[in-house]
Order: C-alpha cells, then structure tokens, then sequence
C-alpha cells in the first residue's frame, strides 16, 4: 500500500453554512493530509473554501495504485458531502487529482 495525497475540487452553488463545513471537516477527518510528510510541509488543510464558494478537498489515501486512489478519494469526499447534508447538485465535484506520495525516500 502506498499513501497518496489527493485534492479534490468542487463548488459550493448555493454557498456553505458554518454548521454544514464543521461537519464536512469531522466527516473528512480521518483522511488529514497532515499525517503525511507532504500534508505537514504544504500545511494543506483537509477542507479550504474560497470566497467564490469553489473548494477544494485534500485527503490523504492508502492504496495499491493511483487508478485506486482517486477512486477511494471520490468516494470518501462524495460520504462526507453527504454526511455534512449536500449532495451532487449543491456541491459538484471536479476531476480528482494525486498531487503528491508520501514515502521516506
């Protein structure tokens, strides 16, 4: 298993109340990128939201390949949307992307 570090993009349409962000974050917890070489050096947070309501989700996965990977990550952050009481209509999400490999190397 490797770990991966993927960011996740999408759009809040109707905007994000702040009851509905603390949950996405509980939600997304487990899946902080801080515990990864790269989530401490970037001090990339599991959920940033811009002013124009796009945000961008940074979640750390363990799988066996990058094709894995994503798909773990897309399923993680579609739970959490969930969780936190939005869906595909409300907070569209974007082209799933690994930006960076933990490893000791």
């Amino acid at each position: 298993m490797t770990t991966y570090v993927v960011t996740v993009p999408g759009t809040f349409t109707d905007g994000i109340e702040a009851g509905a962000k603390a949950e996405l974050t509980r939600a997304l917890r487990p899946a902080d990128p801080h515990a990864t070489q790269l989530g401490n050096t970037e001090d990339l947070d599991v959920l940033a939201v811009n002013e124009d309501n796009t945000f961008t989700l940074h979640m750390r996965v363990e799988a066996d390949n990058r094709a894995d990977a994503e798909q773990d990550a897309r399923h993680l952050a579609d739970s959490a949307l969930r969780e936190a009481g939005l869906d595909e209509s409300s907070a569209p999400l974007g082209p799933v992307v690994i930006t960076g490999i933990d490893s000791d190397v």
